[in-house]
């Protein structure tokens, strides 16, 4: 790991887990068996703004709802990798794909299964109350929990230093 805004320059892709940095911690259980989840809408549109300007987007959850993929196919994301047993496994699929190397990519996770693939990135970041195993590899902790904007943090970071964020594009869907 080097500089944090220096490891942002070379940014190619964004890959993020999704209970605990998209969505909080917390969830409902439904009478159903299905977990509930919320989502912060700014989270959301910096994804859809992101893919707009030619980012790829990967998601990597060992969750299973299908409401999950649903939200981000309806952003644009096409990488989802739900039911993920071996995350380090889905992300070498991803940058295979897509040929990418795994300095330039910027993931955000918030427990122990990312741990792995967060040491093979060449930006590991995390929300704030992610643990602390996390914590203590992340060349960025976001100053917002899961699911309260770190995703968007994160992702507008990266888009300022390289000149794309506020640009003619971000003022429409």
């Amino acid at each position: 790991m080097g500089n944090f805004k220096e490891d942002l320059i070379k940014v190619k892709a964004f890959v993020f887990d999704v209970d605990g940095v998209f969505a909080t911690s917390k969830v409902i259980l439904h009478p159903s068996g299905d977990l509930m989840r919320t989502m912060n809408i700014k989270d959301g549109y910096a994804v859809f703004y992101t893919i707009k300007k030619d980012y790829l987007i990967g998601i990597i959850s060992g969750g299973t709802s299908e409401s999950v993929r649903t939200r981000f196919q309806k952003l644009g994301v096409t990488d989802i990798y739900l039911g993920s047993h071996n995350k380090v496994t889905d992300f070498r699929d991803f940058l295979y794909k897509h040929d990418l190397k795994p300095e330039n990519i910027l993931y955000m996770g918030d427990d122990l299964p990312d741990y792995e693939v967060m040491q093979m990135v060449g930006v590991p970041t995390c929300p704030s109350d992610a643990v602390e195993e996390i914590k203590a590899i992340s060349s960025y902790i976001s100053d917002k929990p899961g699911g309260e904007g770190c995703v968007r943090d994160v992702i507008e970071q990266v888009l300022r230093l390289q000149g794309k964020w506020m640009d003619g594009d971000a003022f429409s869907w």
